[in-house]
This record gives structure tokens, C-alpha cells and sequence, in this order.
């Protein structure tokens, strides 16, 4: 009999005797031993199709600290990149991609060829489903429609978005096909992850918070909802933590609507207003602000406090509310775990 992951656990909504941590981006820059392994790579996404490579950045953050789950070590643009777009990563300006502007570009997009063309991210997962520790988590992860889209449109980041919303608002009818092909390409993802050994999914909305509030719901919360919707179908005991990153009261939107098994929060989000917007409706992780991990000290314990003291009753995934940033003291990060595992609360 397999001993209960306490992440695992707590993602099903079920009494666990301490809130588990993981970090976004817990595998990255900050760390001395990823930086050494980034060398070997000819470029990032070779890195990220590189199995060796890929195990062991995911693995590096499990070594070093006592943190209850490993998230694949990959990319959300990998899904573009494998139904047939241009992608591309320069140093110091991040991602690029060939943009596209209109449906007649989403023929050429496959998404039996993207399954094809990331199966070293599959074997990445099945090489970690051995290698990872008995008691720690895998968790699977991917971009949203919204986000992919944004990024596919804009041809890398944005300061407003712009082309993608003048496509969504002014012609609903041809986004929404770009919106189900990436529906069903970052479900086809997600249950190749979970056949490969992913344990829980977590879905990114990185850009949700750009959109108007009857535009989020649109095109963020209806396609992570048919997502999820068809997860629970395919792979239904396997918890999805959803990321509308941004989107302030449309959290409570995703509660309400039942949409996954967590509800992961950014940092503006006030811990008090989630516990009954958010958490009494859906698990809740987040949500540290990385800056505090930067700083440390009393500030950054405050900090995990206060957030502990609105949530930490549960049910809770303690996280950051974005991923941890480069210039993050790798000693912070310890510090952080010792002071959430150290945390009493009278609900526990």
C-alpha cells in the first residue's frame, strides 16, 4: 500500500496533518546548479526536449529542499511549438514566436503532430516517475488558451496585449477557433503528461488578468472549463489546480463554477477575502509575494503568516503567487519551508 502524498491529499479537499508547499518556477535561475546545468544546453527548448537535462533541473529543488512536490521542468510555448509555430528563446529578451494573424494560419497547426513532437517531455515525465522520491508529487502542468493565444498572436510578451484582444473583441467568432484548437491541444497535453506519470496538473493563465471582466470569462474561464470539464472525464482521479493569474474578483468567478480542484492566487489577492470568496468553495494555494523571497527575514515570515493565519486552516497548498524570481537567495527559500512546516495553527 502506498503511503498518501500530503500534496495529493490536499488538492482532493481531504484533512491532511500539515499544509504542503511547492514553489512556481522552484526549479531556475536562482540556483547555482541549474545555472552549471543551463551550460549543456544548446538553447532553451533544447534544454526542455532534453531528457537527461529536463530530469535533472526538475529533480535539483527536490535534492535541496524538503518541498512536497517536483513540477516538470518544461515550458508552456512548448504546445505552439509542437503543433507547428515558430518558437524561439533569445537571451535577455525571452520568448519569440512567428506570429500568426487570422484562422487561415490554424490549418497547418496539428495536434496529433504536437503529441509527436513532445515526446521528450513525456519521457522526461516517465524517467521522473522513477527517479523522484516515494513521498513527493509530480505535477504536469500547461498554458492556457488565453495565454497561448496572446502569445501566439503578439509574437512573444506584451505590454497590453493588444493584438489579441483587438482579435478576441472584434472577431469572437474566428478567435474562437483559435481558442478549441488550443482547447484541445493543451487537454491532449495534459492527459499525455498524466499517461507519462504526472500525479496533478496545473493549469497557467499568465495573461487572464489583461482581459475585461466579460472577456476573461469568455476566453478564461469557459476554455478552462471545458479543459478541466474533459480531464475529469479522461483522467478523473488526478487533481487540476487552476491559474487565472490577475483576474482579482474573478477568482471567486472560477470558485463558483466549480472550475478544478485548487484555485492557485497571485499575490494582490487579500488572503482574508479568499478564505470565504475562494476557499470555501475550492482548495486554495498560493500566495507569497516572490519579492518576499528575495528580502527574507522577520518581513518575509510576517508575511507567510499573515497568509497562514486567513488560510491556513485549510485547505491549503502554500505557494508564491508568481514563480520565484533569479536574484532569490536559494538560503530564503529554505527559511521559507522552515517557517510554513514550523507554522501551528488551531485548526490543525
Amino acid at each position: 500500500m502506498t503511503q498518501p502524498k500530503v500534496l495529493i491529499e490536499t488538492l482532493h479537499g481531504r484533512k491532511t496533518d500539515r499544509t504542503p508547499i511547492w514553489l512556481m518556477r522552484q526549479a531556475g535561475r536562482y540556483l547555482p546548479e541549474y545555472r552549471a546545468l543551463r551550460q549543456k544546453a544548446k538553447n532553451f527548448l533544447d534544454f526542455c526536449y532534453t531528457p537527461e537535462l529536463a530530469t535533472e533541473a526538475t529533480l535539483q529543488p527536490i535534492r535541496r529542499y524538503d518541498l512536497d512536490a517536483a513540477i516538470l521542468f518544461s515550458d508552456i510555448l512548448v504546445v505552439p511549438h509542437g503543433l507547428g509555430q515558430k518558437v524561439w528563446f533569445e537571451e535577455g529578451v525571452g520568448p519569440l514566436l512567428e506570429p500568426i494573424a487570422g484562422t487561415d494560419e490554424l490549418k497547418r497547426f496539428e495536434t496529433g503532430r504536437m503529441v509527436e513532437a513532445l515526446a521528450p517531455v513525456y519521457e522526461t515525465l516517465r524517467r521522473l516517475k522513477t527517479e523522484l522520491p516515494a513521498d513527493r508529487a509530480l505535477i504536469g502542468f500547461a498554458g492556457a488558451p488565453w495565454t497561448l493565444a496572446s502569445y501566439m498572436i503578439e509574437g512573444g510578451s506584451s505590454r497590453d496585449f493588444a493584438k489579441a484582444k483587438l482579435w478576441a473583441y472584434g472577431r469572437p467568432e474566428s478567435f474562437q477557433k483559435l481558442t478549441d484548437l488550443l482547447v484541445d491541444a493543451v487537454a491532449t497535453h495534459l492527459e499525455a503528461q498524466v499517461a507519462a506519470g504526472a500525479e496533478a496538473l496545473q493549469i497557467f493563465d499568465s495573461w487572464a488578468g489583461a482581459l475585461d471582466t466579460a472577456g476573461m470569462r469568455r476566453w478564461s474561464l469557459v476554455p478552462i472549463q471545458a479543459i478541466v470539464t474533459r480531464l475529469k472525464r479522461t483522467v478523473p482521479n488526478v487533481p487540476v489546480i487552476v491559474f487565472p493569474r490577475g483576474v482579482a474578483t474573478g477568482y471567486r468567478d472560477f470558485a463558483e463554477a466549480g472550475i478544478g480542484d485548487a484555485i492557485s492566487l497571485d499575490q494582490h489577492v487579500d488572503p482574508s477575502w479568499a478564505r470565504d470568496a475562494v476557499q470555501s468553495k475550492r482548495v486554495v494555494q498560493g500566495n507569497l509575494d516572490p519579492r518576499w523571497l528575495v528580502v527574507g527575514g522577520d518581513g518575509m515570515r510576517q508575511a507567510i503568516h499573515r497568509i497562514l493565519d486567513a488560510l491556513g486552516q485549510g485547505p491549503l497548498v502554500f505557494n508564491l503567487g508568481h514563480g520565484c524570481v533569479p536574484e532569490t537567495p536559494p538560503e530564503h527559500v529554505a527559511e521559507l519551508i522552515e517557517t510554513v512546516r514550523s507554522y501551528k495553527s488551531m485548526g490543525r
